[in-house]
Parts: structure tokens; sequence; C-alpha cells
């Protein structure tokens, strides 16, 4: 499968997506980054370099957390 070429806004809604499937309590963390791989046709390499870029910029909706505590 060749990547896709993912755009920023692309990579923010996908992280987003991931964080909030596993904060849902339902599937499990490898779960959710497998359904996540499928909904949006990305590799799983694709997906870890998002983890890793979102996490790292605390891209929402980690960034939401932070707001509320401050």
């Amino acid at each position: 499968m060749r990547p896709k070429r993912l755009t920023v806004e692309e990579r923010k809604e996908i992280f987003y997506t991931l964080v909030t499937t596993q904060d849902g309590g339902g599937l499990s963390v490898a779960q959710s980054r497998e359904k996540t791989v499928k909904q949006y046709g990305i590799t799983e390499s694709q997906l870890k370099q998002i983890e890793e870029e979102g996490l790292e910029n605390e891209w929402p909706p980690l960034d939401e957390a932070i707001q509320e505590v401050g």
C-alpha cells in the first residue's frame, strides 16, 4: 500500500479520532489503532507518525484537557 499524502488538518483529524476512540473505553489501544487505520485508509506506519506528531504538538483533544485545567 502506497502511503497517502496527508495535510496537517487531515493528520489532526486522524489523531483526534484515535485519541477519542481510545478514551471511549470500548476498545483496547491496539483495536483503536486498527480501527483508525481502516477508517482512514492509511498505513500503520503513518498512524504511528501521526500519533507521535500529535503528542509532541499537543493537538486536540490533548490541548482541550490542558485548557480545562488552566
